[in-house]
C-alpha cells in the first residue's frame, strides 16, 4: 500500500507518522511519500519520520519529494494538509478582520473566506494530478476550511472525504471522564465542519445509552473549560457545542479578547521554529511533547481509521467525516457537505440518520451552508462582487459596511494568491 501526504513538510506530520507507526496493523503502509515544496522543512520532517518508523520497527519506506506528480503517482490514498501562504497568511487572516470589529480566525468569518479563496484552486489542481496518475485513489482532506474544500473536491467529481479532529477529541475526552475505552463512545455529532454540536454520547454504538446528560451533570465545568465558554452556555443548550461555536455565541467578547493578546498564528509560528530545530536533532526518534500544543491532537488515529476503511481494511464501523448531505439534513441541499457520523467503506461515506434538529441549530447550519456555497463560488470564479456576497451572507459579518471594507482588505492582503485580483 502506498500513501502520499501533500503538505508533508508540515510540523503536524510527525503526529501522523507516529500514528502510522503505532497502528501499522490497521493500515499496513509499504511506502509513504511526503510531498512539499519547502525542501528545507521537508528534509527535517522526513528525517524524523524515518527515525520514528525505525524506532517502532515499521518496515515501510519513507520517501520525500517536492514533485507532486511523482509523489502521488500510484498512491492508494492521498492526504492533503496544506497551508497556502503559510503562517504569514494566517497571521493576516487573524488580524485585519479585527479592524472592523469582526472575529479574526483562520477557518471562519472573513479570515476563513480568505483561506478558502487561496486554497481551493491549489487543492483542485493537486486533485487533478492525482486523478491523472491514479483515478482510483482516495483523497482525504484535512486542509481547512475542510467543509468548503471537500465540497469543491466532490463537486469536481473526485473520490474525496473530509476529516477533522474535533469529534475524535470529544470522544477521547468524554471517554476519559467516563473511564471507558474511547471505542465505546459513539457521538451524535451533527453540523458542518467547525460548526457542530454533540447531541448525544452513546455507549457501545449508535443505539446505546445516551450518557451525555450524565457527563454534563458530573463534568460540565471541565467540558466548558475545554471549550473556553461559560458553563452556563453549555447548561442552557443541553448539548456540547464545538469550540468554534464560541465565535458565534460570544462574538464580541472574543473580539475583545483577540485584540488584547498575540495572535494564534504568532504563537504557532514561534512553536514551529522550535519544533523544526528539534526535528533536526538526529537523536530525536519520537514526536516531541511540544507538538501536542501545536494542534491536531488525535489526527493520526482519525486519519488511519478513515484510510483503512476507504481502502478496504479494518477501520471503525462508524466515523465522523465530511461528506455530501444527500438528504441527511432535509433542510440542506443534497450537495451540501456536512460533518456527521457515517459508515465508511471502499465505496465512500454514508451518513447515519440524524434526528430532527432544534431550529437553534438547524437555522445556523442553513445560514452557514449558504455562506459556504457563495464562498465556493467565489473561490472557483473569483471577482470582488462574489467575495462581497459571501461576506455579507456570513453570520459573523452580515452588515453592508463591514462586508465592503472586509472585501477590500481581503483582496489587498491576498493579491499574490488570487489569479483574478
Amino acid at each position: 500500500m502506498k500513501l502520499a501526504v501533500v503538505g508533508g513538510g508540515s510540523t503536524y506530520t510527525p503526529e501522523l507518522i507516529d500514528g502510522f507507526a503505532r497502528l501499522r496493523d490497521t493500515l499496513p503502509i509499504e511506502e509513504l511519500v511526503l510531498v512539499d515544496p519547502a525542501a528545507d522543512r521537508l528534509e527535517l520532517v522526513g528525517g524524523l519520520a524515518r527515525r520514528i518508523f525505525a524506532k517502532q520497527g515499521h518496515p515501510g519506506r519513507i520517501v520525500t519529494t517536492s514533485d507532486v506528480d511523482a509523489g502521488v503517482a500510484d498512491a492508494d490514498a492521498v492526504l492533503l494538509q496544506l497551508r497556502v501562504g503559510g503562517q504569514a497568511a494566517r497571521q493576516q487572516d487573524e488580524t485585519w478582520p479585527l479592524e472592523c470589529g469582526c472575529v479574526g480566525q483562520e477557518t471562519t468569518g472573513a479570515g476563513g473566506l480568505a483561506k478558502a479563496l487561496r486554497t481551493v484552486p491549489v487543492v483542485l489542481d493537486i486533485a487533478e494530478r492525482v486523478r491523472r496518475t491514479n483515478p482510483d485513489a482516495w483523497i482525504i482532506d484535512f486542509t481547512n476550511p475542510v467543509g468548503i474544500v471537500t465540497r469543491a473536491l466532490l463537486q469536481a467529481g473526485h473520490k474525496a472525504v473530509g476529516l477533522c479532529n474535533v469529534a475524535i477529541g470529544f470522544q477521547r475526552k468524554f471517554a476519559a471522564h467516563l473511564g471507558v475505552d474511547p471505542s465505546q463512545v459513539h457521538l451524535d455529532h451533527v453540523g458542518l465542519n467547525h460548526l457542530t454540536w454533540e447531541l448525544g454520547a452513546r455507549l457501545g454504538g449508535p443505539d446505546g445509552e445516551n450518557v451525555l446528560p450524565k457527563l454534563l451533570a458530573e463534568h460540565g465545568d471541565a467540558i466548558a473549560e475545554d471549550l473556553h465558554m461559560p458553563q452556563a452556555i453549555v447548561d442552557r443548550l443541553g448539548v456540547v457545542p464545538s469550540y468554534y461555536l464560541r465565535y458565534y455565541y460570544q462574538h464580541d467578547a472574543v473580539v475583545r479578547e483577540l485584540r488584547t493578546k498575540p495572535s494564534r498564528a504568532a504563537e504557532v509560528a514561534a512553536m514551529e521554529e522550535q519544533l523544526l530545530k528539534m526535528y533536526g536533532d538526529p537523536a530525536l526518534d519520537e514526536k516531541p511533547e511540544l507538538l501536542a500544543k501545536r494542534g491536531g491532537a488525535f489526527y493520526s488515529e482519525a486519519a488511519v481509521d478513515l484510510a483503512a476503511s476507504l481502502l478496504g481494511g479494518g477501520g471503525s464501523p462508524y466515523q465522523v467525516v465530511n461528506t455530501h448531505n444527500n438528504g441527511t439534513l432535509p433542510f440542506l441541499p443534497d450537495d451540501a457537505v456536512i460533518e456527521v457520523q457515517a459508515t465508511v467503506d471502499s465505496s465512500g461515506a454514508t451518513p447515519l440518520t440524524v434526528p430532527s434538529l432544534d431550529p437553534l441549530f438547524s437555522g445556523l447550519i442553513a445560514n452557514v451552508t449558504a455562506y459556504e456555497d457563495l464562498a465556493l463560488h467565489a473561490a472557483l470564479h473569483g471577482g470582488r462582487d462574489r467575495v462581497f456576497k459571501a461576506l455579507l451572507a456570513h453570520p459573523l459579518v452580515g452588515q453592508y459596511e463591514y462586508a465592503e471594507k472586509l472585501t477590500d482588505d481581503l483582496v489587498a492582503h491576498n493579491r499574490e494568491h488570487l489569479a483574478w485580483a
